[in-house]
């Protein structure tokens, strides 16, 4: 795997740093709230960055789990988002959600996300990526927590994945052309 690696973009140390920060500003945004916080780790990619951002948290939460794709075996999104993996709660109106996503391109999968849950009746609902690439925004969104803006290149690792491979790097990887455009 890791011949397939032309460069690391973020390494390992660098991703304990903003996970730590981002974490930080967390808790202070939501210190004094009188509601449920419960993250919801979107799967698979961002299961790795949710496991070491809410380990660095010290307030109570829950955490939930969705499934939503919108790239398939791509390197492109398709635009349509589809949610594989729902939440089920009764108490929506009593929650302060924190969507929890490995990275940003289009930014169609986290503004859907959001008004997803703020029609179910979410009493709030933010955002946050490890990694922003504002470069290939197609809507107008910006991540409520953002651990580093990068450039538009296609990047793996550290639950990241080109056909679901290169997860269990980890540090953020660019991933050689020649390996996805074989």
């Amino acid at each position: 795997m890791i011949n397939d690696i032309a460069e690391i973009l973020v390494s390992e140390e660098k991703i304990q740093e903003l996970t730590a920060r981002i974490a930080t500003e967390i808790t202070e945004d939501y210190k004094n709230s009188n509601k449920k916080l419960v993250a919801i780790c979107i799967l698979k990619g961002s299961l790795m960055f949710t496991c070491e951002l809410i380990k660095k948290i010290p307030l109570p939460l829950e955490i939930e789990f969705m499934k939503v794709s919108s790239y398939g075996s791509s390197t492109v999104t398709s635009g349509v988002i589809n949610i594989h993996l729902d939440i089920k709660r009764d108490d929506m109106s009593e929650v302060d959600f924190i969507i929890i996503e490995d990275i940003v391109d289009s930014g169609k999968t986290l503004s859907h996300l959001v008004r997803y849950l703020k029609e179910r009746g979410a009493a709030s609902v933010k955002t946050c990526t490890l990694l922003d690439k504002p470069d290939r925004r197609m809507v107008d969104f910006v991540p409520d927590y953002c651990g580093a803006v990068i450039p538009d290149k296609f990047v793996v690792g550290f639950g990241l994945d080109y056909d679901e491979k290169y997860r269990n790097l980890p540090f953020i990887g660019v991933l050689k052309p020649e390996v996805y455009t074989k």
